[in-house]
């Protein structure tokens, strides 16, 4: 058993891990293989996903001290968590993919910006389309304002250049 001195410096770890995340999925991997295991981890470098295995009580002094105490309720039997600290969406993807293909390994819930969300918020959060696409469709949705606006813009002109040469026909017809 490892003593308080080795403890604190994984609760310190855990806490860091925490701070600097986007985002932090817990799942049960009991029944995964070493070889599942290995290829998940593959899939989470990938991506830029931290996989780690940690005591529960370990998590929950970390969670505590950064104020994520919803995670509280989802740290009970083995529990796994993938860390990303670029794209919040990154970690939450990755496990439920992993996890349609591999049944054995169960989403619990996790944190996301400082919150605590359950399994169906996971699940969510990997339904959103990745963040370029968010922006594009911000982007997108500030140009169509301004694109509709050179249209009535080039209606108004095209209807007053017709207006002005109807005048001139008009204008050498009684000349």
């Amino acid at each position: 058993m490892p003593n308080k001195g080795v403890k604190e410096v994984v609760v310190k770890e855990i806490t860091e891990k925490l701070q600097n995340a986007q985002s932090a999925i817990l799942v049960d991997y009991r029944g995964l293989n070493v070889e599942e295991v290995t290829e998940f981890r593959s899939i989470a470098r990938k991506v830029s996903v931290d996989y780690k295995v940690y005591k529960n009580t370990m998590m929950r002094f970390a969670a505590k001290e950064t104020g994520n105490d919803g995670m509280l309720e989802y740290l009970f039997g083995p529990t796994a968590v993938a860390f990303s600290n670029e794209d919040p969406v990154a970690a939450a993807k990755i496990v439920t993919e992993f996890a349609k293909k591999h049944k054995a390994m169960e989403i619990k819930g996790g944190m996301v910006g400082g919150k605590a969300i359950n399994e169906q918020g996971v699940r969510d959060l990997a339904e959103l389309p990745p963040k370029e696409v968010l922006i594009a469709q911000v982007l997108g949705g500030f140009n169509a304002p301004i694109a509709g606006f050179v249209g009535v813009l080039q209606a108004n002109l095209s209807g007053l250049a017709r207006v002005l040469s109807q005048v001139k026909e008009q204008k050498e017809a009684t000349a």
